[in-house]
């Protein structure tokens, strides 16, 4: 468990370094950003995340990731999921214009 964590909040510093506007985050980029947090520095974990992610860019990764997680099968909950999907789409169709303010005399 430790070492998942870890790694999560490896992957998070990455992400907070792109976001912050640095596509390509150092493995110093991203310690720092962990030292500031207090959180555990794990020299291997971040080795491991900016070398995987070195070249790649990060919104690609992600969308590949996301595909990935709509092909995975969660069993009955699907029913569920879509269902509800279905009846927001029909409450967003559903919704009422707005009319433009009728003017006074």
């Amino acid at each position: 468990f430790f070492f998942h964590a870890c790694k999560m909040k490896t992957i998070a510093a990455y992400l907070l370094a792109v976001l912050g506007g640095n596509k390509t985050p150092s493995e110093d980029d991203v310690k720092r950003i962990l030292e500031a947090a207090a959180a555990n520095v794990d020299a291997e974990a971040i080795s491991k995340v900016v070398s995987e992610l070195s070249g790649k860019s990060v919104y690609d990764v992600m969308d590949e990731g996301a595909g990935r997680l709509v092909a995975v099968s969660t069993g009955g909950s699907r029913g569920a999921a879509a269902g509800g999907a279905a009846a927001g789409g029909a409450a967003a169709e559903e919704a009422p214009k707005e009319e433009a303010p009728a003017e006074e005399e």
